[in-house]
């Protein structure tokens, strides 16, 4: 794959990691001395992306300083955002950076390697193919770290819906392919992505492909905790 784009979503407060996080912005916590950030844009930098967009808030010039330091060859743009917008809200603010094109989204706190490389590339082979939205999925067993009692969703022919009481645990892997036509609806100038995934469910148009390798989920304290000892 070469010449996609990519947002990082690293807004939040990072309020499940607790302490950690007090002085630190939830992307910048270290795993094995690397920070969840560099995770991140190593790994998609490395298979072909040539555009990432971040956009920022809590604890916001950390970030800014980490990325000019450590990334200031790569075409990394930063958006600041004065008021949470949630991760709909964020997506659709910066969707001036990706134009018409489809592009990837991931969530800052799941730590990508290269075990997960296969099955990105096989994800995102036909990207520009997407006509709404694609979401990556993780089995029960394959998934690590922070994860819920309740599924995510349930697949059936390549297509996703909610998970019910008795379905297969099926997690979202924090990684998402989108058409930027889906917000053309959306009034909404801070909401969840959860609106638009519920809206495409509904009229069976949001996609999903279940991931092959494990996915580690740093969404709490335990688990970053768990994973650093590791």
């Amino acid at each position: 794959m070469k010449n996609f784009s990519l947002m990082i979503l690293a807004a939040g407060y990072g309020k499940r990691m607790k302490h950690l996080t007090k002085e630190v912005p939830k992307p910048l916590l270290k795993i094995n001395d690397r920070e969840l950030l560099s995770y991140n844009i190593e790994f998609f930098l490395n298979i072909g992306c040539n555009k990432i967009v971040i956009n920022t808030h809590y604890l916001h010039n950390e970030i800014k300083i980490f990325v000019e330091k450590k990334f200031s060859n790569n075409n990394i743009n930063l958006i600041f955002e004065p008021e949470l917008l949630n991760t709909g809200g964020g997506i659709k603010n910066a969707l001036s950076y990706f134009g018409e094109k489809n592009f990837l989204v991931t969530n800052s706190d799941i730590l990508w390697n290269d075990d997960n490389r296969k099955d990105i590339n096989d994800f995102i082979s036909e990207y520009q193919n997407i006509k709404f939205c694609k979401l990556l999925l993780v089995e029960n067993k394959k998934f690590k770290g922070l994860k819920k009692k309740e599924g995510d969703f349930k697949l059936e022919n390549s297509l996703i819906s909610r998970w019910k009481k008795n379905d297969p645990h099926l997690y979202f892997s924090g990684l998402q392919i989108i058409n930027p036509n889906i917000f053309s609806q959306i009034k909404q100038y801070s909401f969840s992505m959860n609106l638009l995934w519920d809206i495409l469910i509904k009229y069976n148009q949001l996609q999903g492909q279940i991931s092959n390798s494990v996915v580690t989920h740093i969404g709490d304290i335990n688990s970053y905790n768990q994973i650093n000892k590791i």
